[in-house]
């Protein structure tokens, strides 16, 4: 979770706590980091002043601070003080320092079978000394799950009750997370220690295959999945399949109580390795390093050894303990035989290794930073995009096939010589890299040392992008198809609504369970991913190749409109019309999104532009000429955003232009001599810049 600095309105100290950021915020609260005297970092949380006075609302929190401390678990956050009287009520929370279960299978992929071992078995002995104190959690789920160097710890009291408790909620409202809550909850009935344990099932499914147990396209159709269809456990390795199926019963009395499930799902020696070895415990400890600095006193920081304080908050990313007829139920404990996936080996994915920035202050005005290495004559001239996959950087090679080079120096890393590279080729949470042969038979290969995973027959084409689950592929007969990277197997196959054109293939995103594609007839088409239906389309946005770009919930979209719309049912946010007077069929570039704000290239100036939700209207943040008045590109290259700079395509075709992304400002240019359009990347601090089958990296300066 990413700390966001103070804002007006926002206390500087509660109790003995001073504020030093925001760490999120929700409907009741908002949860700060803070420091008391002796450098104890703790997750703050507050309720909102305007609910303070609302009796029903006071008493909840109240309810959390007593839930929380009642539970004394090595397996929980421990409460360091609460305050539930008062103006400000808030309660302190011992601060984890590392990432939450959702975001690491999101970073690595799915764990291997003994290390959800681990995991299960840790967490059932929580849920055990929960249940033992007479309380039951009622919101389990990824997201409350901080991984530590200890072992995986619950967070998040909120709704927690006594076991005789009944819902917290009125009529209506949903009283736990979509898909994790167990039947008798989504049906308003009596929970018990039961009800966790089915949480827990839907938490393993997670884990163990990096996809929900129940999943839906809204929440009413997701809620009767969990009451009454099967769970997905396609995706989880056989061995897993057995141990977790019973917790998922729907029937609570056929669900195992959690120490069977902490002595069943007992992990061989030295499972727990994830915690203390390997990627997942390296991004621990550099959270756990950033705590320490953050709650280092202010006379004990080094100048020159550490980042700002400011640039800390807005940049570090740490975890935090935040406050706020199917399962088969056969006797699992007595049977633990079973063949791991085909992908069960796959390593998680590698840390980014981040080049450090270049000193604006050391460098020449106007004079580019001296590359970090290339330019080498390696790729092919007007290949697909290079594709930065943590550290890695894969790309079409010159002499056929798909090329891998280190990020850091360029060094080739590995060759997949056989594939097709004029077919594209895309990466799954950032841990395969998946191309199609000539055959059109998909090929997967571990992203940081090229050993090959697994192959189907797909009869690909076009690679047209991944998510963390699937590749989406366009067929020989047109057709559009999901194929699961995990279980290796297609999800569904759909007729592609744009045809197949002469002018090259349709350009897509994926992101938020949708994959948007902008075909060559103009015709864009946002897809749901788990269904392969068609969710929302537009039309006439141009035939020339430019690719969408999604941020957040948002998806932009070029052509003759620059268009912002919700990527999740196509609601309109706001549409510029282009002013490029030499070409409006071509309109606008491909765009980028960046963050809450998206930068493209309009004619002969860029433009960073903002939303104003409430009028449904974009805001210029800045805009920056890039050539003569009137003058004019046809080219679609993306411009890139990384670190403070923005990397982007003059008219003339010839040159890049890096701007100061706060403002615009030119900061310098840089010419490849060499022919043809060029290629832009980015990735950990590095700019990617290709053209006429050379490539090389860039450094770029900070904030």
């Amino acid at each position: 979770m990413t700390i966001q600095p103070l804002s007006t309105g926002d206390p500087l100290r509660l109790g003995p706590y001073r504020l030093l950021g925001v760490l999120g915020e929700g409907g009741m609260g908002k949860v700060y980091v803070g420091r008391d005297d002796r450098g104890t970092p703790a997750a703050v949380k507050v309720l909102r002043p305007e609910l303070a006075h609302d009796q029903h609302l006071a008493q909840r929190f109240v309810r959390e601070a007593a839930m929380a401390q009642a539970v004394t678990s090595p397996g929980v956050a421990r409460i360091l003080g609460a305050q539930t009287e008062g103006g400000r009520p808030w309660i302190a929370a011992e601060f984890l320092a590392g990432p939450t279960l959702d975001e690491a299978v999101r970073a690595y992929g799915p764990m291997d079978v003994a290390t959800v071992r681990a995991l299960a078995a840790r967490l059932a002995r929580t849920l055990h000394d929960i249940h033992t104190a007479g309380l039951i959690h009622r919101d389990l789920k990824p997201a409350n799950i901080v991984l530590t160097s200890t072992g995986p710890r619950i967070i998040d009291f909120g709704i927690a009750r006594p076991e005789h408790g009944l819902t917290l909620t009125t009529t209506g409202q949903i009283p736990v997370t979509p898909g994790y809550g167990a039947p008798e909850q989504v049906l308003g009935q009596r929970v018990g220690p039961a009800s966790d344990v089915f949480s827990l099932g839907a938490v393993l499914v997670h884990a163990a295959s990096g996809r929900r147990a129940f999943d839906a396209g809204h929440v009413a159709a997701l809620q009767y999945e969990v009451v009454h269809g099967a769970p997905d456990l396609s995706a989880v390795p056989a061995e897993l399949q057995e141990l977790i199926g019973p917790c998922l019963a729907k029937d609570p009395a056929y669900r195992p109580l959690a120490p069977q499930v902490a002595e069943a799902f007992a992990p061989p020696k030295g499972a727990d390795r994830a915690w203390r070895k390997g990627p997942l415990a390296e991004d621990i400890k550099r959270r756990e390093n950033a705590t320490k600095r953050l709650a280092a006193p202010e006379d004990t920081a080094v100048p020159s050894a550490a980042p700002t304080r400011r640039r800390f908050l807005t940049a570090a990313a740490v975890g935090v303990a935040v406050l706020g007829a199917g399962g088969g139920a056969g006797a699992w404990w007595l049977n633990r035989d079973g063949a791991n996936s085909a992908t069960a080996d796959v390593p998680p994915a590698v840390p980014k290794p981040e080049a450090a920035f270049a000193s604006l202050i050391d460098s020449e005005p106007g004079k580019a930073p001296d590359a970090l290495w290339g330019p080498l004559d390696v790729t092919a001239p007007g290949g697909h995009l290079p594709l930065p996959v943590r550290d890695v950087l894969v790309v079409q090679a010159k002499t056929g096939g798909l090329l891998a080079l280190s990020v850091t120096d360029g060094k080739e890393r590995w060759r997949a010589e056989d594939l097709n590279g004029d077919a594209g080729y895309a990466s799954v949470a950032d841990r395969l890299v998946v191309g199609a042969a000539e055959d059109g038979v998909l090929h997967a290969f571990v992203a940081s040392t090229g050993k090959h995973v697994w192959q189907t027959p797909a009869d690909a084409v076009d690679v047209l992008a991944a998510d963390d689950t699937h590749v989406y592929v366009v067929t020989r007969d047109d057709q559009l198809r999901a194929v699961d990277a995990w279980a290796v197997r297609t999800s569904w196959s759909r007729p592609m609504l744009s045809p197949r054109s002469s002018l090259g293939p349709a350009k897509a995103a994926a992101g938020g369970k949708r994959l948007v594609i902008h075909g060559r007839d103009g015709q864009v088409d946002v897809v749901d991913t788990a269904t392969g239906e068609t969710v929302w389309k537009l039309k006439d946005q141009g035939t020339h190749g430019q690719a969408p770009a999604i941020g957040g919930d948002t998806v932009y979209v070029a052509g003759p409109d620059l268009i912002a719309r919700k990527l999740d049912d196509g609601f309109s946010l706001w549409e510029e019309e282009t002013g490029n007077l030499g070409d409006r069929d071509f309109g606008w570039s491909s765009p980028t999104a960046d963050g809450d704000a998206v930068v493209a290239i309009d004619g002969y100036q860029a433009f960073r532009l903002t939303t104003l939700v409430e009028a449904r209207t974009s805001s210029t943040e800045w805009n920056e000429p890039l050539g003569e008045l009137g003058s004019t590109s046809r080219s679609v290259t993306a411009p890139v955003v990384e670190g403070g700079t923005v990397w982007l395509l003059e008219p003339d075709g010839d040159t890049m232009k890096a701007l100061k992304k706060s403002t615009g400002d030119t900061l310098f240019t840089v010419t490849m001599k060499r022919e043809g359009p060029y290629q832009l990347v980015s990735d950990a601090h590095r700019v990617f810049l290709g053209r006429g089958g050379r490539i090389a990296a860039l450094p770029v300066y900070g904030e």
